[in-house]
């Protein structure tokens, strides 16, 4: 078995064991990080229309593909995890003519191909890439799968500001009788793609793996299968007074993509 292949089966029996955790505490509505920052940016970029198909990729428990069928879209969604397919299907019954849940690799070619050539309006990622081993053959497979023009949206945690070994740092200092407090973060490295093992809920049963590209590694995968560019935000919380602790205000925890495949000439 090759370095690849263990780290999807990793990868994946992982997301197994922590599925039922992670759609408990996710819920209904999902946590403040999605609510806040990951679905307004996200619902902005891809301006759903009535009865588009859209691909909702590693869907988890279905919060984001059921809030697309409240814009009257149509939703695929799919996940590798199939306790968290099963949950999402549990938790979608006012919406099951909207949306159709699959088991699906998103590192499959194959798998992804047979959906659909030039089927969907779009299609949509949450806080999902940087979980994937090899992203390579779900890019090349959604080329496919999207319609001319159609576009690709996804939000991942900000390589820039959140890779292996990022320390936060919150300072406090006396500035002329006034407690003044500053947060930062402190990296030692940030080029080299790297996998590593991440909380991403307090308590989770087991660490996940996660994958660090930079910037340029995702626009340069993108441009050369055949995607552009036409869209990004980099949403922050919006300040609060509270100032002993750690938050993402002026340093955007994650950045949103929107990708649109490039017409055929």
């Amino acid at each position: 078995m090759g370095e690849w292949q263990e780290l999807i089966q990793d990868s994946q029996s992982k997301w197994e064991e922590n599925a039922e955790y992670w759609d408990d505490y996710m819920g209904e509505e999902s946590n403040r990080f999605h609510r806040e920052l990951i679905r307004p940016s996200t619902e902005q970029l891809l301006n759903v229309k009535e009865n588009q198909l859209i691909l909702d990729i590693a869907c988890g428990n279905g919060n984001f593909s059921r809030r697309l069928a409240e814009l009257g879209a149509q939703v695929i969604g799919f996940d590798y995890s199939s306790k968290m397919i099963e949950r999402a299907k549990q938790r979608t019954k006012g919406y099951v003519h909207q949306v159709d849940y699959r088991v699906i690799d998103a590192t499959n070619y194959n798998s992804l191909i047979n959906l659909g050539l030039a089927r969907f309006d779009a299609a949509v990622a949450n806080m999902a890439l940087m979980d994937i081993a090899d992203i390579t053959p779900l890019i090349r497979a959604l080329h496919g799968l999207l319609k001319e023009n159609g576009t690709f949206v996804f939000s991942i945690t900000h390589p820039c500001f959140q890779m292996p070994g990022m320390k936060k740092v919150h300072e406090t200092e006396d500035v002329d009788g006034e407690i003044v407090a500053r947060n930062s973060i402190q990296i030692s490295k940030y080029l080299n793609p790297e996998p590593y093992k991440a909380l991403g809920i307090q308590g989770q049963p087991v660490p996940h793996l996660m994958f660090h590209r930079s910037l340029s590694y995702y626009i340069n995968l993108f441009c050369k299968i055949g995607f552009v560019l036409d869209a990004m935000e980099e949403p922050s919380f919006n300040y609060e007074y509270e100032k002993n602790q750690f938050d993402w205000y002026e340093i955007p925890p994650v950045i949103i993509f929107r990708f649109r495949k490039c017409p055929q000439t």
